[in-house]
């Protein structure tokens, strides 16, 4: 396993060339994603079980999950798991609830300006399937629109050989109160959440992770449908000086290069050193783990170890990535997050792993990759509401503002505009 070492003020472009690796070409994959959405909307339920048949080697007749089904994966799933489940509802519920806002007014004499918040009313999640059946996905989706009072929430995620969806992800459905589940994975399931079909209804939004194919759908149809965000490859930046445990550090990047051949794991630190105690540690730990092969290509292509002349400039370099996840084992985390512009969640210590943001703290896990944290933002009970503005005029308050609307609108060469503003006031009116 190589892990390269980089010089932060000379190898800024293989600092790049990590970045850059959720711009590879796409092409083929596209035109495929292309004729399925296609086929979806032209042939509804019948492409939808030809694609179901085709790429998750089942036949169903119904997509819907049954109240049996969930019955069955309750009396099922360990008790433990369940309740762990519930723990970590209660953690997404107590963090999001905070995030939830209200409709303003600004009331004068004779005006009123406002903004409406009201609730999306139909919502879609994808939840990934096979190896990467994630019960936490579910939760980390459902509850903030749950809390942002969306009326109806409907989940699509993939069923095995058997016409199954794993007993944990339909736990964390039932707790979370999805309202309705579908055995549909792939860009065929974000068709069907996009278009409807005759089983499948027609969703406002759409979020999620998922696989090349779903994250290309989710692009193609963004401005017919409304999505989150189009998720890349995971990554994790940690910024460690001298003091930091080279166990943590190591176990945290594996973390994420466990997740996909393309996630990017990448330690930087001023105290040099450090490099070599780390990869012995990657070394000794990658040998047991169960992805061992996914991690090994992870660390050898997008991992990386950035060495830095101090920790400001250490900061710099974070600021400048902007990572989905970002951990600090500093001495003093708290004295380093200060000066962090860009980053999707920050773990502050060596006991604040980004596993515990994942699945139990209560903050999201859907966070921007590849940079995007410079102008996005993890998955919060925003992403569920939208926003409209109200404005009420009397006359008075119009016969005030009149000549400054005509001036601009005549300005403008909107003639139109200005004249429906004149035609309040003419003679006779």
């Amino acid at each position: 396993m190589i892990l390269k070492t980089v010089d932060a003020a000379k190898d800024q472009a293989l600092i790049g060339e990590i970045l850059d690796r959720n711009q590879l070409e796409f092409t083929e994959i596209n035109q495929s994603v292309a004729h399925i959405l296609s086929n979806v909307r032209r042939a509804k339920d019948q492409a939808v079980r030809k694609y179901t048949q085709e790429f998750d080697g089942v036949l169903l007749e119904d997509f819907l999950v049954s109240s049996d089904e969930i019955d069955e994966a309750l009396n099922k799933i360990d008790p433990e798991l369940k309740a762990d489940l519930e723990k970590a509802k209660a953690n997404i519920e107590n963090y999001h609830r905070r995030q939830l806002r209200e409709s303003y007014f600004i009331r004068e004499a004779d005006l009123i300006l406002g903004q409406l918040i009201r609730p999306i009313e139909k919502v879609g999640i994808y939840v990934p399937g096979g190896s990467a059946a994630y019960p936490s996905t579910v939760l980390m989706n459902a509850l903030p629109a749950k809390i942002a009072g969306v009326e109806e929430i409907v989940m699509v995620s993939p069923p095995n050989r058997q016409g199954k969806i794993k007993a944990s992800i339909l736990v964390a459905a039932a707790i979370a109160g999805v309202d309705r589940i579908f055995k549909v994975g792939g860009a065929q399931g974000i068709a069907a959440l996009a278009y409807g079909t005759e089983s499948i209804p027609k969703v406002d939004k759409i979020t999620g992770p998922g696989n090349i194919y779903v994250s290309m759908a989710k692009k193609q149809l963004t401005g017919f449908v409304g999505i989150d965000l189009i998720a890349g490859p995971s990554e994790i930046l940690i910024i460690a000086d001298q003091g930091a445990n080279p166990r943590y550090i190591a176990a945290d990047l594996i973390s994420q290069a466990e997740h996909d051949e393309l996630a990017a794991a990448i330690l930087v630190t001023d105290y040099p050193p450090l490099a070599d105690q780390v990869r012995r540690e990657l070394e000794r730990q990658v040998k047991v783990l169960d992805r061992k092969e996914i991690i090994e290509k992870a660390l050898n292509n997008y991992g990386a170890i950035v060495i830095t002349t101090s920790l400001a400039e250490a900061v710099k370099v974070a600021n400048e990535i902007a990572p989905e996840h970002l951990e600090i084992l500093t001495e003093d985390p708290f004295a380093v997050y200060e000066q962090i512009k860009n980053a999707g969640a920050i773990f502050l210590g060596e006991y604040s792993p980004e596993p515990a943001g994942d699945y139990f703290a209560g903050t999201n896990h859907t966070l921007p990759t590849s940079s995007t944290a410079r102008f996005s933002s993890p998955l919060s009970v925003d992403d569920f509401i939208k926003k409209t503005s109200l404005v009420y005029y009397s006359k008075e308050a119009l016969s005030k503002a009149k000549s400054s609307i005509v001036r601009i609108a005549e300005e403008e060469g909107l003639t139109g505009h200005a004249n429906s503003v004149k035609v309040r006031f003419e003679d006779g009116e």
